[in-house]
Formats: structure tokens, sequence, C-alpha cells
């Protein structure tokens, strides 16, 4: 990982005392440059009183009146330091008090000023912890002696001065420029950067993928070293390789998958068997491409894919988490033997998981086909081929008889699942066979294949975790935390304008219970769409954490992981690195002398184990990584989420540009005193109804009621009513699009709505 004053700190325990050689080891830091600047830094740590030195060891310093925050500015120059500390208070900055932080910055704050009832906190800005704008979009202009770019962002508030970069900076004058930042300011100099690419004459002359990249500051390209790395590996599998293996080559494989954009030919990370046991009863096999195996934990493509953290999925556009080469060797292709971790899963007809084992495998996979290929062979009703016969066989008791028995399992303990089209969620079209970022199960009545396989990989993940549980092992967990109440209070208002019952079971807690039965009512409503696209945004993203915590998507209350996509999510990667240690090094007795041994691979050892499963320092080295990469992979999931919704949003701006002037029926979503929100609903896209462009009357707020209610007419736009809306202007840049209506609202007696 890249180097900051946060990630050297995060290292710092209570008042533990630690040595430059424990940091270095830490951070990876092996040369000899990397190491001098990490003395430069625990000096002037040491100077600003963060951190204090004794006996060559350092220790850190807390103090009551200095907190963490993320500083958020306004474009008119208003700062604010943000605690992720729940129900902590804002702390407003001065612009004189920033100390050269920007927006966005991780920072330490001391405060200044206690905050009363009416007022936040004051503070200034003491370390910058963490910056996050390496680079900028902005536009370039001449100044008298030098170029400057201005930022697009208008939170940021500064200029950079431009230095030679072998690119004309006289043709980049009034053009959009990717700028590198080459120097942050210091202390009166201005900051310095340096034009990376010019994009285009303005942002709608750029592509959008570029702005996006640019913007979030993606790694578009591999280091010459990690190339280096991916082309040295074997190009097959070994027979050594195939050691210490369970071999299921001879068990009946398939693959599904998607039309998603991935490399130019496609990678699978998942194939499937199924075996028909006695007495109604499946196992059911995930085997997953092992990627671990084939390089070693301290690769430049280990240290390449930790620092991505997961792979970007922009459009057309795939941002990969390994190289080309390395996502073909591990990718589960027909007719070749592949190494994989294989889940196998025992079943009865109710969809409960009786047992399972884990155990690394080599599989050689018979047949890949595609949603469609599934749909097709399932829906004919004449005989299959005889060299398809057994397949689709096999396929007709996955999901017609297996899958929805496990999905009426899940439903029955409370989850829920979201009817989503392409225009809702463009990220179904993402590689995963799980609930992936939005931490809810999505079926698509176009691609009802894709969620009958998801219930079959949730299963795995679940198995892998309840197994790193039982073992006292170290893992990356998957978490999901309840919505937030106001957020779902707003919809529940919504529902109730449009004659729906969305009270919550229970008072001020909501449960996934309630999400089923509000998707349910949906469907019965005049506006299924945008109420289920409404409720999906109000899902809180998930999480990693390094302990066991609840999904409330899947309404699950013991832990679940993520480990059926290493190809495209490091965590995935961990938890195989982790499954390694047991299969080499994991200890299936208490001592040399005990007879009893477990079966370390099968859940039949579960509540069996009462001694250290790994050694010592693999257990600590193990927990330590794990704790350490939590932080960074949240914020790398954080940034990737914003950077595909940036470029949802930047194309149904293009889309609404093209069709200014044009008049659309839209759903009023949310009312303010400055205007109302529109939901387009044949688009999923939203403007605003500005009040000033409402001419024919004086309206005035109500909030208790959620309406705008003109003076004299008494028209009110109310939340819930439908109405007729032109589209008047695009920001393309902003995202922001204003709507002037064409007829709606509803006319009211006098005294109704008045506060």
């Amino acid at each position: 990982m890249e180097f900051s004053v946060a990630a050297l700190l995060a290292n710092f325990t209570d008042d533990k005392l630690v040595a430059p050689k424990v940091l270095e080891k830490k951070l990876d830091y092996q040369d000899e440059q990397s190491i001098q600047k990490l003395q430069i830094a625990l000096d002037a740590l040491e100077k600003v009183g963060v951190l204090v030195k004794d006996r060559g060891r350092y220790r850190r310093v807390y103090e009551e009146d200095v907190v963490e925050a993320k500083l958020r500015c306004s474009s008119k120059g208003f700062c604010f330091a943000i605690q992720e500390l729940e129900g902590a208070d804002d702390i407003y900055i001065r612009e004189s008090h920033l100390s050269t932080a920007w927006n966005g910055d991780h920072v330490l704050v001391k405060i200044t000023k206690e905050g009363s009832r009416r007022r936040s906190p004051e503070g200034q800005v003491q370390l910058i912890l963490e910056r996050v704008n390496p680079s900028v979009l902005a536009r370039v202009r001449k100044a008298e002696n030098n170029y400057r770019a201005v930022p697009l962002d208008d939170r940021l508030l500064f200029e950079l001065n431009l230095q030679a970069n072998g690119i004309p900076l006289e043709e980049a004058v009034e053009h959009l420029v990717h700028v590198e930042v080459v120097r942050y300011p210091l202390g009166q100099n201005p900051p310095i950067g340096q034009v990376a690419r010019i994009l285009g004459s303005d942002a709608e002359d750029a592509a959008d993928t570029d702005i996006v990249c640019c913007k979030h500051d993606l790694r578009t390209n591999f280091p010459d070293e990690v190339l280096l790395a991916a082309d040295g590996l074997p190009k097959q599998v070994r027979k050594t390789d195939l050691k210490k293996r369970l071999d299921l080559r001879e068990l009946l494989t398939v693959t599904i998958e998607g039309d998603s954009p991935n490399y130019q030919n496609p990678v699978v990370s998942n194939a499937f068997t199924l075996k028909n046991l006695e007495e109604g009863q499946w196992q059911l096999g995930v085997h997953i491409a092992d990627v671990a195996s084939w390089f070693s934990p301290d690769s430049p493509l280990e240290r390449e894919a930790k620092l991505r953290g997961t792979a970007v999925y922009l459009g057309d556009t795939v941002l990969p988490l390994l190289p080309e080469p390395v996502a073909q060797r591990c990718s589960l292709v027909p007719e070749q033997d592949k190494l994989t971790i294989s889940v196998l899963l025992t079943l009865n007809n109710t969809g409960e998981l009786l047992d399972f084992e884990i155990h690394p495998s080599v599989i050689n996979v018979d047949h890949q086909f595609s949603y469609e290929q599934v749909q097709s062979l399932l829906g004919e009703h004449e005989e299959a081929e005889p060299e398809l016969a057994a397949v689709v066989e096999m396929l007709k008791e996955l999901f017609f008889t297996l899958s929805p028995a496990v999905r009426s399992a899940r439903q029955r303990r409370g989850s829920f699942e979201l009817n989503l089209s392409h225009n809702q969620y463009p990220q179904t079209q993402y590689p995963y066979k799980d609930e992936g970022r939005l931490g809810a199960v999505v079926v698509s009545t176009s691609v009802p294949i894709q969620s009958l396989l998801m219930e079959l990989v949730i299963l795995a993940n679940q198995a892998v975790a309840s197994h790193l549980q039982a073992l006292s092992l170290p893992g990356i967990y998957c978490v999901q935390s309840e919505s937030n109440f106001d957020e779902l209070q707003d919809l529940i208002k919504l529902g109730d304008n449009l004659g729906l019952d969305l009270e919550l079971e229970q008072e001020e807690e909501i449960t996934p219970q309630d999400y089923q039965r509000f998707i349910h009512l949906f469907a019965q409503s005049t506006a299924p769409q945008v109420l289920t696209y409404l409720l999906r945004s109000t899902l809180k993203p998930i999480a990693y954490r390094s302990k066991p915590g609840s999904h409330f998507g899947l309404a699950l209350n013991t832990g679940y992981t993520h480990c059926s996509s290493p190809i495209w999510r490091y965590a995935d990667l961990f938890i195989q690195r982790v499954l390694g240690f047991i299969f080499e090094e994991g200890r299936d007795r208490r001592s040399t002398r005990s007879k009893d041994r477990v079966n370390l691979n099968s859940s039949s050892c579960h509540g069996n184990v009462n001694w250290n499963v790994l050694p010592p320092e693999i257990q600590q080295e193990l927990e330590n990584q794990s704790k350490e990469l939590i932080s960074h992979l949240n914020e790398r999931e954080k940034l990737v989420m914003d950077a595909e919704d940036d470029l949802e949003g930047l194309k149904k701006a293009e889309q609404m540009k093209e069709r200014t002037g044009d008049v659309f029926t839209g759903l009023i979503t949310g009312v303010q005193s400055y205007g109302f929100f529109v939901e387009i609903e044949d688009l999923l896209v939203e403007g605003l109804v500005h009040v000033s462009s409402l001419k024919d009357d004086w309206y005035e707020y109500r909030s208790r009621h959620s309406c705008l209610v003109g003076r004299k007419n008494r028209t009110a736009y109310r939340l819930g009513d439908h109405v007729e809306v032109q589209v008047k202007s695009v920001d393309y840049y902003r995202q922001q699009i204003d709507l002037v209506t064409v007829s709606g609202g509803s006319t009211v007696p006098n005294g109704d709505f008045d506060e």
C-alpha cells in the first residue's frame, strides 16, 4: 500500500512502543528510499507531539481535544471536519485554520472552541493524515507568468501552478485536463501539478470513463514489475501442483456465466457439480478458482491486488484486480485441468445445509454455458441430445429442485430480494455469483438463472465463514447494518401518500422482514419500479470486518464472508490464503500424543476443536493482516462504488441532455423548501423542479405534510403526486437535471396542509 501518515499511525495501538524495524515490516518497506521516508515521517510526528520516542521506539500520544475526521468543504468556503464516530458533532473549520488541507482529506483536528446547542464546535487542522486528491480534473488558464489549473470540483478551494511535462501547456488552455499533484501546498507556496492528459475542450467533450478514472484516481494500467511477474507464471497446471489435492476430474462439471465484460476472453471463477445421494439428499459442489496457489503472498501480483482491493466496472471498461495472463491461468475453462478450492455441500429436500467439506482440489470442466443457453436447455420440451442428456438432467435438479429449496429457506429466515432491471441496477452485469456490493439478492425476470445460481454460491460463502469461526481462525467477514431509520421514514411517507401500508412491524426497529413486506406491497402499487429503486437506495453498503457480524440483506446473524470471486476481489483472495494454511499447516489433534484426530476439512470437526489449529506465529500474522486490511478494503469499496455511481450519473445526464425540451411523467419523491424532486418513471432519472420556476403563485413549504402549497390558487405539490415535467437544462459534470412542471399537482381546500 502507498505511504500515508494514517497507514503509519494505524500500527500504534494503546500505549505500546513500536520499533521502526517493526513498522518497516508491517508497511512492507524494503528499499532504502521508503525506509528513509518512514524515518522522516517518524521524526516529524515526534516534533508535532503525535508520537513520543523512548529508547529508539515510538508510542502514540492521544489527547482528548484532538480527533480524527474527514474534511468536507462547500463551494462557498465553509468546511467541517466529519467524525466517523456515530453521533459525534461536526467541527467547523475556518478557512484560515485548514493548514493547507483539502476537501476529503483525512485529518487530525484540535478542538479550539466547544459547541453549544445552536453552534457547532470549532477547531483547526493539526495534521493531515492522508491526502485523497493525488490528482484533479481541472481547466487550464493562462496567468501572467505561468499556467494554472482550476479544479472543476468547486469544493477544492485552490489553484495549482503547472510545470512542463512534455505536453505543450499552450494547447491545454481552456481545456479539461487530468492534473497530477507534484507537490501539495507548502507554507505560503501554492500546490504544483503537471498535466497528465488533455481530455477534451470541456467535460461533455471528454469520454465519461476518462472523467471517472481521473476524478477518482483509478489505476488503468499495471506497473511493469507486475506484468513481468504475470508473464513468469507457469503456463499450465504441473504434476507437482496436484499433490494433496482431491481429484474431482471425473465428476460432471459445468460453468455458467453471464455476458459481462471482463478481459479479452471470458474469465470464469466458479464451476458446479451435483451428486444425487440417498434418501433425497444432494452433494452440491461449488468449485472456486484457486488463485492463491499461482503466486506467493510476497509477489508483486499480491501487492498490486491488495492495493486495488477490488475490480472496477465502468460500463464496457473493466479495471481488473489482476493482469489478464493471471486471470486466464486461473479461469475454469473446459477440457483443462484446473486448480480449485471445492466447497462440497450436503443438502436435503428443504434446502437445509446438513454438513460440508472444503478441499484443495483439481477439476476438469465438461461444459461451459451462458445464462441464456441454460434457460434454453431447460425450456426445451423435446428430449435432449444424447451427449447432453446427463447435463440437462443435472441442470433441472439444480434449478428446478435444489436452488428453489435453498431460496425458500433463505426467505423463511426473513431475507428479501429486489426485482431490478438493468436500468435500475447496471451492476447486475458483474461476474460475482453472490450478492456482491449491494448486499441483497437481485432477481431479474429476463435472467432468472443468475439469481438461482446466486442462492447456491451464497450458501458456499456461509459455509466457509462458519468453518473459519469454528476453528477460531482469522478472517474477513462481510457485514451489512440495518438501514437508516430517517431515510426509510421518507419512503414510508411516500408509500402512505400512494395508499400503501408501509408501517414497520416494530417501532423504530427495521428488520429484513419489513423489506419483504414492502416489496410485496410495491408490486401492487402504481409505481413499483420507482419504489423498488428507492428502497434499494436505503440499503447500507456492505462492509468488511475482522469479526463476524450480522448481514441485513441476507437476514443472517451468524458470520458471512466473500470467498467465491478471488479473481475480482482481494478479500476473497485473502480467505483463500487462510484456507491454504489450514490445508498445509493445520493441526488435526491436540498434541502428537493424542490418538483422536478430527477432519479439519469437514464441518464434522465443529465443536470438537479446543486447541490452536495453526502455529502461533502464523495465527498472529494472519490476525494482524486481516485487521490491517479492513480499513483499506472498505475505503477501496467506497471509492469504487462512488466511481461506478458517478459513471451511471454521467450517462443519465448525457441521456437527458439530448432530451432537453422533452416532456415526461414523473413521481414526486422528495419535497424541500427550495423545490421538489421528480423521478422520471420510464428512465429512473431524478431531476429538481426549483421553486423559482413555479411562476403561477407564491409557494410555501409545509414540512409536516411534505408539500409545497400555492398561497392563492391552493395548488399543492405533494410527496407521491404524479406530475408532467419538461427537461429545462442539464449540468453534465455535476449531474444536475433541472425540470419545470407542465401539469400535475392537486388543488387543496383552504385550511388543509396549513402548519
